[in-house]
């Protein structure tokens, strides 16, 4: 009988394996095979600091618009202020794409590690190494497919993106919080060690870590300089790897999804459908424009991490509301597209959003009547609000009061 579960356990666990046959341990497995002074454990610790913090930065930034765009019953997201949103999406891609050389040079100054030998000293060691291996694996998928979605070209992901860069990055994010928890020691010990012996040789090396550090750092800001443009518009003639150029587009303003890649077709004959507790109407273009109208400057921020101010004109929302027979103060109103496919063809705008006078149903950008790209004849604009969610071509308004 075991009188110490616990203590035989654990013994078991650390015991060690079998070692495997010498002669397979060829090319990169045999010793010296990675001789680079520059590989340290100080390095890697103060590139491990630096990668945790942008993606602890990017994770938090990301889950705030997952649960912006997919509101759990607990979560509020406030109208105010107009540029919060515009500021954390710009923020979690900009420290996404920071990650990009961080990640590079944080593997390559480990990956000696992976031909260590014996490669499994014992099963908690095998453990270990199959932890790390899913860390690393959830990063790359992260990083990776993030800069597909920022380029838009989704060929390569044969999943839907929101989803699997959702779900990976809780994977990640776990399998960083076990990484730290078990290196803490080893990060810390690194960062103070000042070692006496051998200076000259030592100074030498920690001279071109300290040169790889800088042009790590250079890479990083480098590519935030040449993206952020696409959302800072004092950088935009800066944004040569940026995939968006604000000021481009129909009325000089950008597009995601075009009218015709909607499948949305102008009609002359075109209705708005309101319904809610005083019944159901509809409006025409005449009624619309009949209604007062409002003026509001309001950015459009989309997920991919650009962002532009534009000058809208319509009606309040809150004042379609109160026609339909609802309180704007308390209503929850349905937006749905004349899209007849789509994910984000049907949004719902909740009551901050609604009483706000900022929000309205937009039928003119700038002086000019909306573009059929931007969402005529009718579309949703909101204070601090995805781009996703200001549903274009809106085909009816459904305002739920509760009681």
């Amino acid at each position: 009988m075991v009188r110490d579960p616990d203590r035989w356990l654990t013994r078991r666990l650390r015991a060690p394996l079998p070692a495997p046959p010498a002669a397979l341990r060829r090319g990169p497995l045999r010793a010296g095979a990675f001789p680079s002074a520059l590989r340290s454990e100080r390095l890697t610790s103060q590139l491990g600091v630096a990668l945790g913090v942008a993606f602890g930065v990017c994770f938090l930034t990301g889950l705030l618009s997952h649960l912006i765009q997919h509101p759990p019953g607990w979560f509020f997201w406030p109208s105010r202020p107009v540029w919060l949103y515009r500021v954390t999406q710009g923020l979690h891609v900009a420290t996404g794409l920071t990650c990009v050389p961080l990640l590079g040079v944080k593997l390559w100054s480990v990956y000696p590690r992976l031909f260590a030998w014996p490669p499994l000293r014992s099963i908690a060691h095998a453990a270990e190494r199959a932890a790390v291996a899913a860390l690393v694996a959830a990063a790359l998928f992260q990083v990776v497919s993030g800069v597909l979605n920022i380029a838009r070209w989704y060929a390569p992901m044969p999943f839907f993106f929101t989803t699997g860069h959702y779900w990976v990055a809780w994977l990640a994010i776990g399998a960083l919080l076990v990484h730290v928890g078990v290196q803490l020691p080893v990060v810390r010990a690194a960062l103070r060690r000042r070692a006496a012996a051998d200076r000259d040789r030592r100074a030498a090396a920690d001279r071109r870590r300290r040169a790889l550090l800088t042009g790590v750092a250079a890479a990083a800001g480098l590519i935030t300089l040449t993206t952020a443009g696409q959302t800072v518009r004092p950088l935009a003639g800066l944004g040569l790897l940026a995939p968006r150029r604000p000021g481009t587009g129909p009325q000089g303003l950008l597009v995601n999804k075009t009218a015709a890649a909607a499948g949305v077709v102008a009609d002359p004959g075109y209705r708005l459908v309101l319904a809610g507790p005083a019944g159901e109407t509809s409006l025409d273009l005449e009624a619309l424009n009949a209604m007062p109208q409002h003026t509001v400057h309001l950015p459009i921020a989309c997920v991919e991490g650009w962002s532009q101010g534009a000058t809208w004109g319509g009606v309040r929302l809150r004042d379609l509301v109160t026609m339909a027979g609802g309180d704007p103060d308390r209503a929850t109103v349905l937006v749905e597209s004349l899209e007849r496919r789509g994910r984000y063809r049907v949004s719902t705008v909740p009551p901050e959003h609604v009483r706000d006078p900022l929000t309205l149903i937009a039928l003119r950008l700038g002086r000019e009547v909306l573009h059929p790209d931007h969402g005529y004849p009718a579309r949703l604009i909101a204070p601090n609000r995805p781009g996703v969610l200001q549903t274009k071509w809106i085909e009816r308004l459904t305002v739920r009061t509760p009681r």
